[in-house]
């Protein structure tokens, strides 16, 4: 089995001016968040074994205070892809790039994270992710090029704040 972690950017600064969207940086409660949720998902075994970020400000600094945070000895990795990507999009990056990480994260935006998150499962849905939320499932697989729409399994959803881990 291999389980695939989706986690929406934390919360980022407004943009100022004419500043890109692409730049926006966390603001002091996204990384909160991010510690938060790393912290949570530290504490039930879910660290993952390989990690993928776009490349977007909000979402690598996302990652890359998740992969500190779980002692990870590599950088998550860029793909341009995963910026604002849709749902075709996230499985095609994750199925070229996921190889046989046996826990594989990923680090992006909404609304394709949560819409891509519905795809994944028929046993749970997703209405929105908030910032830093996590969606996690299992895969039958044992290859991400095997992946498939509503073949996840045991979904969970987890996100800042929350009193316990949803099921």
């Amino acid at each position: 089995m291999l389980r695939l972690t989706l986690i929406r950017h934390a919360a980022a600064q407004a943009a100022r001016g004419d500043q890109r969207d692409f730049d926006r940086a966390l603001e002091a409660r996204g990384r909160r968040e991010v510690s938060e949720m790393a912290r949570r998902l530290a504490a039930r075994q879910l660290k993952p074994t390989s990690m993928l970020t776009s490349p977007a400000v909000r979402a690598r600094d996302t990652a890359d205070v998740l992969a500190r945070e779980f002692g990870a000895p590599d950088r998550p990795r860029q793909d341009d892809r995963l910026y604002l990507a849709a749902p075709k999009a996230l499985m095609e990056v994750i199925q070229e790039l996921g190889g046989q990480a046996s826990h594989l994260m990923v680090v992006g935006h909404n609304p394709g994270l949560s819409e891509f998150a519905n795809e994944l499962s028929s046993e749970r849905s997703v209405e929105h992710l908030p910032t830093c939320g996590v969606y996690t499932a299992q895969f039958a697989i044992a290859d991400w090029r095997e992946l498939e729409w509503l073949s996840g399994v045991n979904p969970q959803v987890d996100f800042p704040g929350a009193d316990l881990p949803a099921r």
